[in-house]
């Protein structure tokens, strides 16, 4: 099985819409999948915020179409990806302890639960260091 790592430091839905969809491709293709959710990516993974939509990052002034048009095409939320993912495959997600101090997140349970725990750098280093893929969003 290879393994995906990614770096998720945007936390706009573009980012974490692309972020999903490229996990569930590799779920489908039995990839093991490990994100590292850093700076202010977690705020997106913050308990109630799963579903803010205030932020985008490629052509801002396009927020509302771009919304609109998810919407149209009955796309899932960036969440939904996530959760796919995660039903397909091996994903662990984690919050890098200091992105989430950040944002107010001290412990696993200040976060969405897909989270599966809080790391330090060096374990998303290491993990970035043995992936098959890395990618950073």
């Amino acid at each position: 099985m290879a393994k995906l790592t990614i770096g998720l430091s945007s936390g706009s839905i573009d980012k974490l819409t692309g972020a999903g969809v490229m996990m569930t491709g590799a779920a489908a293709d039995d990839y093991e999948i490990e994100v590292y959710v850093l700076l202010t990516a977690a705020r997106a993974f913050i308990k109630g915020n799963e579903t803010l939509t205030d932020s985008v990052v490629e052509y801002p002034a396009h927020r509302e179409y771009m919304i609109d048009k998810l919407n149209e095409l009955n796309t899932p939320s960036w969440y939904e990806f996530f959760e796919q993912a995660k039903e397909f495959t091996d994903v662990k997600i984690y919050i890098c302890s200091l992105a989430g101090k950040l944002w107010g997140g001290e412990k696993k349970e200040d976060f969405v639960d897909i989270v599966d725990g809080l790391c330090g750098i060096g374990q998303y280093l290491d993990a970035a260091n043995e992936a098959d893929l890395h990618i950073n969003i």
